[in-house]
């Protein structure tokens, strides 16, 4: 199965695929936050060291740019194909680790595995798309997002059925998706690995500074929104209710609210442009956080909707900028856009926790409406797309 990278038409069979792939690998992943207390218990962990879990988990994000580098000289279908295989692995085997120590690399070879797939994953999708990048990208990023939502459930109710060390045969599941690419993608050439031309990863960012200085400025304006309302929307709405079923409520709805978001943004950023799209959501997301700080029943259930929808469909308008500029080096410049994106996010949940911490969760989220608010004019410095840009 060969497509030239020039190929405008939008090869809807892969692209399912490919997102049936990053949905599988995702809800994997997403053991972790519901299996922590079960964890916590069997071990005898501090809060500290649970802490440290997730963190080790994230770091190999830090290696993003380089894996771009490295996928930019090189086939890179292989990284997608063999990373729901050695996610599901390691995530099955959390609940029959024997010690700490162990655990902590199960989880550090997750996060290599993560970042595996998700640098040169969105470059495929990209070239498999042609011009409607954006539609793309949404059913790419509609997959990770169901995952989040499915995940933590599927991780629940498989300890209830089979209890926390039975659950390692549903690594096969993972397993399998990766039998089903390598049948599918194994010929594949997409014509964007650059094996003759070795550009520095310098030389990428500067040659894509004008477009990632003000992303990163709009991804951390969006970052303080997203963290409020993902880390600490179950420990907000517990605070006002006193019923720990709501949180997890208002969490399903926040993420099934950006399913819809991410669904419909991409397609609609194809026709009205990425940076309109950007615009309607760092507008009226920080309208919907306020009328859900100072609102109560239905019309804070609606503002609610209203932040997962915006707030969580910006990810495939700027998966799609990222694309249609990155030029000869794709995944480098996807590699540096997801370390910026993770840099952002980690960086401000600690802040927003020191802000609730001296002060209350309502004024956290009040500076994070006004921060979003900052990010507008960013919006308006990104660089337009050329028409040839947009067939690549």
């Amino acid at each position: 199965m060969k497509a030239s990278g020039k190929n405008s038409s939008f090869r809807t069979a892969e692209i399912l695929l490919l997102s049936f792939g990053h949905f599988i690998h995702d809800v994997y992943s997403a053991f972790l936050s519901p299996l922590l207390p079960l964890l916590i218990e069997k071990m005898s962990m501090s809060l500290t060291q649970a802490g440290m879990l997730s963190a080790v988990m994230q770091l190999p994000a830090l290696i993003n740019p380089f894996l771009g580098v490295l996928a930019d000289r090189f086939s890179l279908r292989y990284f997608i194909i063999l990373a729901p295989m050695l996610t599901a692995v390691p995530m099955s085997l959390i609940g029959v680790a024997p010690g700490y120590g162990v655990l902590l690399l199960l989880l550090f070879i997750t996060g290599i595995s993560v970042a595996m797939f998700h640098v040169p994953a969105p470059v495929m999708i990209a070239r498999m798309a042609g011009e409607r990048k954006g539609r793309g990208m949404s059913f790419f990023m509609t997959g990770g997002e169901l995952a989040r939502m499915i995940g933590p459930l599927t991780a629940v109710g498989l300890v209830a059925w089979l209890g926390l060390e039975g659950i390692w045969p549903i690594m096969l599941v993972g397993i399998g998706a990766s039998v089903l690419l390598f049948w599918k993608f194994r010929n594949i050439d997409l014509d964007f690995h650059n094996r003759q031309q070795k550009t520095s990863l310098s030389a990428v960012f500067i040659k894509l500074r004008q477009l990632l200085l003000p992303l990163s400025a709009i991804l951390l304006a969006r970052s303080f929104m997203h963290g409020c309302l993902s880390a600490f929307l179950p420990v907000f709405i517990i605070s006002q209710t006193g019923k720990l079923w709501h949180g997890g409520l208002a969490l399903t709805l926040f993420e099934a609210a950006g399913v819809a978001g991410v669904l419909v943004a991409g397609p609609l950023s194809d026709y009205l442009g990425r940076r309109r799209m950007l615009l309607i959501s760092l507008i009226g997301a920080p309208i919907s956080v306020l009328l859900f700080v100072f609102s109560d029943n239905w019309l804070r259930l609606a503002a609610l909707l209203c932040c997962g929808f915006l707030l969580l469909s910006t990810t495939p308008v700027m998966l799609a900028l990222v694309q249609e500029h990155a030029g000869d080096n794709p995944a480098t410049a996807n590699g540096i856009f997801i370390m910026i994106a993770f840099v952002a996010r980690s960086s401000v949940v600690v802040l927003i926790g020191l802000i609730a911490d001296i002060w209350s969760l309502e004024t956290a989220y009040l500076v994070s409406a006004v921060v979003g608010v900052a990010g507008i004019p960013f919006i308006l410095r990104l660089p337009a797309v050329s028409r040839e840009k947009l067939s690549r």
